[in-house]
């Protein structure tokens, strides 16, 4: 925008936040922020909402969000779950991994999804804005000014923090220079839905693993389904084309009924040089892109704002220090970087060429053999095993830190405190008790009085920030919460005994 026309902007009052992007992240980051009583302003230059099936497979950690927000419940009515991975090899041999509840994900088309968070975003007070271009973002050490074009004209919003989740084009990450290192995906893909007859089961996903190539069959509800597939960049996206990718690559038996679309797409694999300037920050597919294989983008999305709702929303109501979302850019830049990782290695195993498609599938046959496929596969394709590199020792038989699994993920508390978890005896609730009175703003405590001596320290996103059993232990925890808060100043608000509490139950 030129210098004259910013002069006549109206200038609105300030806000908290502003979220550029209104797709399932934008307003996923949206509604985390009203849930936790942050008034952010969601910005969408689209005048309607998005329509399309898009991103379908929303994986478990995402579906902890999804409760945590109160619209898991909704989601669950509207969408279908899947129990269990099929993977169909050449020669007939079927390898059905069933997921387990702590794997399984729920397949609902993003129209779904961002009907679900914008009705939600509403309840909790918020509301889309649409129509509402991002023409300039100007971030300053104390906010960020915010110029749009919309049905009101040219208006000025000036924020304290700005969650750019605009796109894989992000005209804010091109605005402050951010790179997006990477290259494109050397494959073109065919993604179709309709209705197909002879299906297969509908709680699975089919992957067919076929010799002439692979393709994935997914069900989607009310009897539709997904046929997704690596193509030449000359195959018909026509009912002709999918039903040859079926005929081909298929087990037979698969005839295309009726398609509702069909496209044909490219696709990236990049990730922003930082997703922080300043009070600017990435999220969704404007910090990262890569390969559709295994259904992660939006999945890895979501996670960024579960990594930074409660972050950000602590520094705005003063519980934690600004430096703490530093860790932001970290850590997801390390998730983008595994996901990018993975997606690459699934699509290399989806398109080998036939000699080597039969390695592939005598060496599934071994891993399904040993339970490799559901103890490790599994777990890796739903996200648990996206692990945070952070500094710090653990105590033996005890997870360590920067990790996440479904079994330490508890319900999330309602004020976003670290919860600390101890185990043994009396002196170890001792312990606990004074470890949290230390901090009762930030860290809740919990006692089981079963197992061996120890503890483990929960960040609000359920993620594993300490844990061990020794003094030097139970000092590095303290040293990271105190990392974190706003007030240097341990004792405040604790009480006047709770330091020597804390020496005497060393």
């Amino acid at each position: 925008m030129s210098p004259g026309r910013a002069q006549e902007a109206n200038v609105t009052d300030r806000t908290d936040v502003v979220v550029v992007g209104a797709g399932p992240v934008g307003l996923a980051a949206a509604c985390a922020l009203w849930h936790r009583g942050v008034r952010a302003r969601l910005l969408e230059a689209q005048p309607t909402p998005q329509r399309g099936s898009r991103a379908v497979q929303l994986h478990a950690p995402t579906l902890r969000v999804f409760r945590e927000l109160g619209i898991l419940a909704e989601a669950e009515k509207r969408g279908l779950r899947i129990h269990a991975n099929e993977y169909h090899l050449a020669g007939g041999r079927t390898l059905r991994i069933e997921l387990g509840v702590n794997n399984e994900p729920l397949m609902l088309p993003q129209e779904d999804t961002c009907d679900l968070l914008e009705r939600r975003l509403e309840q909790l007070g918020g509301r889309v804005e649409r129509g509402v271009t991002v023409t300039e973002v100007r971030a300053h050490d104390d906010q960020v000014t915010v110029d749009t074009e919309g049905p009101a004209g040219a208006v000025r919003i000036e924020a304290d923090w700005v969650i750019a989740a605009d796109g894989v084009r992000s005209p804010i990450r091109e605005q402050l220079g951010i790179g997006f290192t990477g290259a494109p995906v050397p494959v073109d893909f065919l993604i179709a839905e309709g209705r197909v007859e002879g299906r297969p089961a509908d709680d699975a996903v089919h992957y067919f693993l076929g010799l002439a190539g692979s393709v994935v069959f997914a069900s989607l509800p009310a009897g539709r389904v997904r046929v997704s597939g690596a193509v030449s960049p000359d195959h018909p996206l026509t009912a002709g084309g999918v039903q040859r990718l079926l005929d081909e690559r298929g087990p037979g038996g698969l005839r295309v009924a009726s398609l509702d679309r069909v496209n044909g797409f490219h696709s990236q694999e990049r990730i922003a040089e930082r997703l922080r300037e300043g009070r600017v920050l990435l999220a969704g597919d404007a910090a990262h892109t890569h390969s559709p294989i295994g259904g992660q983008g939006l999945n890895l999305g979501i996670q960024d704002v579960h990594n930074l709702a409660w972050k950000l929303a602590g520094v705005i109501d003063g519980r934690f220090t600004p430096g703490l979302l530093d860790s932001y850019d970290t850590e997801r830049r390390q998730a983008a970087g595994q996901i990018v990782h993975n997606t690459h290695r699934f699509l290399r195993v989806f398109t080998l060429p036939p000699a080597a498609a039969q390695v592939r599938n005598t060496a599934w046959s071994a891993l399904e053999s040993l339970g490799l496929l559901r103890r490790w596969f599994a777990p890796l394709l739903a996200g648990w095993r996206v692990r945070y590199a952070t500094e710090g020792p653990a105590g033996r038989g005890l997870p360590r830190p920067g990790t996440r699994s479904p079994h330490w993920t508890a319900a999330p508390l309602p004020d976003d405190r670290y919860r600390l978890v101890t185990f043994g005896g009396r002196s170890l609730r001792l312990r606990g008790v004074a470890f949290a009175a230390l901090r009762p703003a930030l860290v809740r405590h919990a006692h089981v009085g079963r197992g061996g001596p120890g503890f483990v320290l929960l960040r609000p996103d359920g993620y594993v920030a300490a844990s061990g059993t020794s003094p030097g232990h139970w000092a590095h925890a303290e040293r990271l919460v105190a990392a974190s808060a706003a007030d240097p100043d341990p004792s405040r608000g604790a009480g006047t005994t709770a330091p020597l509490l804390w020496r005497n139950t060393l």
